[in-house]
Parts: C-alpha cells; sequence; structure tokens
C-alpha cells in the first residue's frame, strides 16, 4: 500500500521567490522562532547604506584623523549608518532574511594606529563608550528605531559585542623600549612591581585564581608588568567611568595569540579587560543587560570569546539569558566566536561544555565547506564534521543552532577563498562552487548566516579591510576594480539588485527553508559520502510529521550519478530544487544525477505502509 505524505509547499527555483511581507499575527510570533529556524545577514553597517550624510564625521571636526571619515580609504569610514540600514529592510525581507547581525554599533575611538599605519573604527571593535552608538551611525532613538522597525517585519536583531577589551588608550612607560612585548604571570606576578626582583605591591593578593571580591579589593596597584600610563586627554573617554580606571586591565602587554598570553594579552594594543575581577564581570553584565532591556534585542554574537577566561562566561552567558526571560524574549541567541581553521568541531564545542555558551559561530561547518567545495577534497570531511555534532553540549539538537556561515569580515569572502585555493579559475566556475556553498548553506544543519554583499556577487581581494565593501556607490578604488560574479556592475555603483542570480538563489532556498521546518529543525542524517569528490548526501525530517528529505551535493566538476540510501518506505520525491528522482530504484535506494556543482532538495512524497 502507497500512501501520500502530507501536502506541503514546493517552491521552484527557476525564477525569483520573494518572501512576502508579515501579517501581523506573523510579526508578532517572531519571539516563538528557535535560532535554528533563523536566516541570519550579517552586515557591517557602516558598509551598507548612507541614509544620513550629515552623520558622516560623527561630529568631530578636523581631519579625517580626528573623524575618521575617508570614503576612498578601506579602513576609514564610508558613511553607512543606521537610517541606511533601516531604509533598506525591504530588500532584506525579500531576500528571506528573518534576523540581523550587525558589527559592534557602540561608539568608537575614531581612529587608532601608529603614524603612516592609522586607520578608523569603521567596524566597531575599539570601544570607548558602551552605552550609545557611535556617532557616524547614529543616536539611541535611531537605533530603537531599527529595533522597532525589523520587528514589525518579524526580523530578529543580533548585536555583536566585546567584552574582552576596549579602545587602545593605556600606554605603558616602558612600551616603546620593549615593543609592548607580552610579560609573563611568572616573570611579572602580581606581587613586586616591574618583576620578581622589584619591591612589593598589592599585599595579601592571592592571585587571580582567588576571583572573589575580598582577594580583588587587595590589588590597588597595576604595575606589577608594565607600569599603565593614560594620556590626560583620554583620561575620561571611556563610559561607563569604571573602565577609565586601569587596575581593570590585564597591563601585560601584546598578545601572541597562544599560551598564556592568547587570554591575558592586549588584542592588537587594544586595552584587554581584566575579566576575572568581579568588578569587570559585574560591569559588563550591567551595561549588556541594559540593551536587552531597553532594546529589546534578539541575541549577541561574542567577539573573541576564546580570549576570556572562562569563568567570565559562566556567570555573564546566564545572567543574560534570565535578563531575556525577564523582558520576554524566551529564544535569545547567544554564540561565541571561536576562531580555528579545522573541520574539527571538537576544539570549537569545548566552548559550550565548559564555558556555557549556547552555541559558537560554526568555523569548522565553513572550513569543511572549504575542503570540499573549494579544495576538491573527499566528501567523507562532511561527514566527519557532522559526527563530530555529539561533541556539543547538548549533542546533535544543540548543533541545530550553531550559526553556520561560508566566509566572514574577517576571513574573507567564500568567493575570494575560492580564488585563493583556485587562482586560475573562470568567472563561471567560480560562480557555480559560490552557488553550491549558498545551497549547503541554507538546507544543511545549522542557522546559516549569509555574509552581506555575497548576494550580490562580491569578490574582494583578501581578507579584514578587503573584505568589506560598498554595498552603496563606492568610492574605493581597490573595491571599484574587482571582478564580481554573476553580474556586469562593479561596486562603483549601488548594488541592491534583487535580480541577481545569488540573491535569486537565496531567497529562494530561504523561502523554500521556511516553507519546511525539517530544513531548520529537523533532524540530520548522512545518507552518502566518499573519499574523493563528489556526491553528498543527508535526510533531514520533519520534527513533527517525521516526514523524511533528501538533500544531495555534488562538488565535483563533472557530473555524478550515486545511488543513496533512503528510508525503506520511501516510494517517490516531490522536487524542491534541482534534479530529484522521480521515484526510488529500489526499497532503500535513490538513484540521483547531478550536474557539476549542481544539488537537488527532495521530499518523500509517497510512503509504503
Amino acid at each position: 500500500m502507497i500512501r501520500h505524505a502530507l501536502p506541503l509547499l514546493a517552491l521552484g527555483l527557476a525564477g525569483v521567490v520573494h518572501a512576502q511581507p508579515q501579517d501581523s499575527a506573523g510579526a508578532a510570533a517572531f519571539r516563538e522562532r528557535l535560532p535554528s529556524e533563523e536566516i541570519v545577514y550579517f552586515v557591517l553597517p557602516d558598509r551598507f547604506e548612507n541614509g544620513d550624510r550629515g552623520n558622516d564625521k560623527g561630529g568631530f571636526t578636523g581631519d579625517r584623523l580626528a573623524h575618521g571619515f575617508d570614503p576612498q580609504h578601506k579602513g576609514f569610514f564610508h558613511g553607512g549608518d543606521l537610517k541606511g540600514l533601516t531604509a533598506r529592510l525591504d530588500y532584506l525581507e525579500q531576500l528571506g532574511v528573518t534576523a540581523i547581525w550587525f558589527a559592534p554599533i557602540f561608539q568608537n575611538k575614531p581612529v587608532q594606529g601608529d603614524p603612516g599605519a592609522e586607520s578608523a573604527g569603521y567596524h566597531g571593535y575599539w570601544v570607548t563608550d558602551f552605552t550609545r552608538p557611535d556617532s557616524h551611525f547614529g543616536t539611541r532613538a535611531e537605533f530603537k528605531a531599527f529595533v522597532e522597525a525589523a520587528h514589525a517585519r518579524g526580523m530578529k536583531v543580533y548585536m555583536d559585542i566585546i567584552t574582552n577589551h576596549t579602545a587602545d588608550v593605556i600606554r605603558y612607560a616602558e612600551g616603546d623600549e620593549t615593543g609592548y612585548v607580552y610579560r609573563s604571570r611568572g616573570d611579572y606576578p602580581y606581587s613586586r612591581k616591574g618583576g620578581v626582583g622589584g619591591e612589593p605591591i598589592n599585599p595579601g593578593f592571592m592571585g587571580d585564581a582567588d576571583r572573589s571580591a575580598e582577594n580583588f579589593a587587595r590589588l590597588t596597584d597595576p604595575s606589577y608588568a608594565y607600569t599603565p600610563v593614560v594620556p590626560k586627554a583620554e583620561a575620561e573617554i571611556k563610559v561607563p567611568g569604571w573602565l577609565n580606571d586601569p587596575i581593570y586591565y590585564h597591563n601585560r602587554g601584546d598578545t601572541t595569540f597562544s599560551g598564556e598570553s592568547s587570554r591575558f594579552g592586549d588584542f592588537v594594543g587594544l586595552d584587554d579587560l581584566y575579566t576575572e575581577h568581579p568588578r569587570v564581570v559585574e560591569g559588563m553584565i550591567d551595561i549588556y543587560a541594559a540593551w536587552i532591556r531597553d532594546f529589546g534585542i534578539d541575541g549577541f554574537r561574542v567577539d573573541t570569546a576564546r580570549h576570556v577566561n572562562p569563568e567570565f562566561w559562566q556567570a555573564f552567558v546566564p545572567a543574560m539569558l534570565e535578563t531575556a526571560r525577564e523582558a520576554g524574549i524566551p529564544n535569545f541567541h547567544i554564540f561565541g566566536e571561536v576562531y580555528r581553521d579545522s573541520s574539527d568541531n571538537g576544539y570549537i564545542a569545548q566552548y559550550t561544555r565548559r564555558d556555557g555558551f549556547p552555541a559558537v559561530l560554526d568555523f569548522a561547518f565553513a572550513q569543511a565547506i572549504r575542503e570540499t567545495v573549494a579544495q576538491g577534497k573527499g566528501t567523507r570531511v562532511l561527514n566527519e564534521l557532522f559526527d563530530g555534532d555529539v561533541l556539543y553540549e547538548g549533542g546533535e539538537e544543540a548543533a541545530l543552532g550553531m550559526p553556520t556561515f561560508l566566509g566572514n569580515h574577517d576571513m574573507g569572502r567564500f568567493s575570494t577563498i575560492v580564488k585563493w585555493d583556485r587562482p586560475e579559475i573562470g568567472q563561471e566556475e567560480l560562480l557555480a562552487r559560490v552557488k553550491l556553498g549558498h545551497a549547503m548553506l541554507l538546507t544543511l544543519r545549522g542557522s546559516p548566516v549569509v555574509y552581506y554583499g555575497d548576494e550580490q556577487g562580491f569578490v574582494g581581494d583578501g581578507n579584514d579591510q578587503a573584505a568589506r565593501e560598498d554595498m552603496f556607490a563606492s568610492q574605493t578604488a581597490s573595491y571599484n576594480d574587482n571582478a564580481l560574479i554573476g553580474t556586469n556592475a562593479t561596486t562603483a555603483q549601488s548594488n541592491f539588485d534583487t535580480a541577481h542570480p545569488l540573491y535569486e538563489q537565496i531567497a529562494g532556498l530561504s523561502a523554500v527553508r521556511r516553507a519546511h521546518p525539517a530544513l531548520s529543525r529537523g533532524r540530520q542524517i548522512v545518507r552518502h559520502y566518499g573519499d574523493k569528490e563528489g556526491i553528498f548526501a543527508v535526510s533531514r525530517f520533519d520534527p513533527e510529521t517525521r516526514g523524511e528529505y533528501l538533500l544531495a551535493f555534488n562538488t565535483a566538476a563533472q557530473p555524478q550519478e550515486a545511488n543513496v540510501l533512503v528510508g525503506y518506505d520511501a516510494r517517490s520525491f516531490e522536487t524542491l530544487a534541482g534534479d530529484c528522482p522521480a521515484a526510488v530504484a529500489a526499497p532503500g535506494s535513490a538513484p540521483f544525477a547531478l550536474p557539476a556543482f549542481g544539488w537537488a532538495i527532495c521530499r518523500v512524497a509517497e510512503i509504503a505502509e
């Protein structure tokens, strides 16, 4: 006996599939969505849209080294702001975005860097005032208007936050002669001034392992490793005011990103907060709880999470989740940035078990997609990645909420990464591989994050500043000479083309994902993989009906065929995207034939009883 599966919406991808505006009931229900149900758009506000040219210089006077605005330089402010982001919500909604994550919005030190190597805080990671938006971006009222406008459409808002450091304000009296080299706790204990042979200081302080307020009350002199010096002009620049006291910083010199210095050193010169100090823990909780209460935001991406001690997160994360619950935000999402170039997710998983993060950015997923789609490694890499989901606190269920991505503002765009791995690649093949990457991103387990501009075919020259192009008409020469994919446009013109093939693909797959809960909340089982490039396939299951979906992807540059394992009760398939087989070849086996870099999203339409 053959039984038809319950009918669900099937959406083809031949044309543009636009998300429809939410009705009032849908908008009101957005709080009930789980993190795995979100389609996230990560954007740098400065590079998205300029809605108010009056704030381009942030209210500062003088030249670009004072106000930081220079749209011709890739390392300075370009003019994007909150009004511009708000004005483009239609564009994001049509793309299928359900949550907007933006780079830090807080007031930054406008310009930092040694003479001749200065750059601006357009990216948001050099905070001086944690209580308000940067004046280049707008006001608290404009931030509130943005959040309310997004929420009215049923779109969530994720803030990018920093607890590890502030802007570079503190200098060291001995710094210039030493090059700010890191000085360890063994060589420079808290009990002596300037090293083990120095005069006694901080009597009774028992070190940072005792995190009690009573112990830290005995830490009164911060000159154990270096002598902190705060320039007079910046003595009160940080807000809240307690951040201006050097006692709340490690003051041990620059990190080498390894060993002890990874947690106690200054991140490229930025003032490293003493996150073991109970006053710092209390202060950071107060700062970010206020943003939840005041604006009703929906989540935090936490910058430089691995450079902060676990005990800080064990206090901070529960406090944020409780604050959100009290504010009526039941599914507040917190995910930490734990950078690691490895498709083995064991390293990042430890931060969910020991530190207590509900989720971490899935760098392992990004690396696995790079290895299979860009480098041509065997699809067993993906099987090993998903096998590792059991390592997360909460296991495979928790893995559903891990934010997955292909590239970002630090690593570089996925298109750029593919070009690194294949320097001679042509534009047509580059577009095909990038489309395959996005098909996997939007349908495999995790909460997919689209990096702004990828939907317009942006291809940067590298990582960091080279991967942060303008969506509005750019004046930056190193951006404007880039060869974009899927278009004849350049970044010298505004790029909000809803007919771009990548925009259409992402919008279409987003619509399929939203229409079929199996693709956002469904359990995933790997069905087919190999030691070489070729077909990789998984099944995902509807969380309510248990109906099966079969997803197949071809990572090879040639057409591939494979008999893919499927549930033995499956009989026929409904095509949601790509080319699905009409029926099984035999109970338990589905015959797939996929073109180079092709994919298929199939729903089991009939089952045997």
